[in-house]
């Protein structure tokens, strides 16, 4: 059985090769808690993405999620797989798919080259 989580990732893995990326890894773990959700490639970059969802905005919408803890956990765990890898830092970035729970569909929103 998935996790919740799992699907969600599968839609934005579905989003991300309808947009022409190949998918390189999932679930990229860096320590115990440390972890990229996708990792594709598109045009010889490197895409990092962190994949959040929201069915309610009880606790806001997704992409508020991504807060600086998160983000540095983000860059770490980047930077250990640039070096493992061997990829150039200058060729990557940081994205975040946000999928929110609508009425009858999901809404998909990519925010590309985020800032860390």
């Amino acid at each position: 059985m998935k996790k919740t989580g799992d699907i969600w990732e599968i839609l934005a893995i579905e989003y991300l090769q309808k947009h022409d990326y190949s998918i390189r890894d999932t679930n990229f773990k860096f320590g115990r808690f440390w972890e990229i959700d996708v990792i594709a490639e598109k045009e010889e970059r490197v895409y990092f993405i962190e994949v959040k969802y929201r069915s309610h905005l009880w606790y806001g919408y997704p992409e508020e999620a991504i807060v600086p803890q998160k983000l540095r956990k983000c860059l770490k765990t980047m930077q250990y797989y640039c070096k493992k890898y061997r990829l150039d830092f200058e060729n990557i970035q940081f994205d975040v798919i946000a999928i929110m729970k609508k009425e009858t569909c999901h809404q998909v929103t990519h925010y590309r080259n985020i800032e860390i």
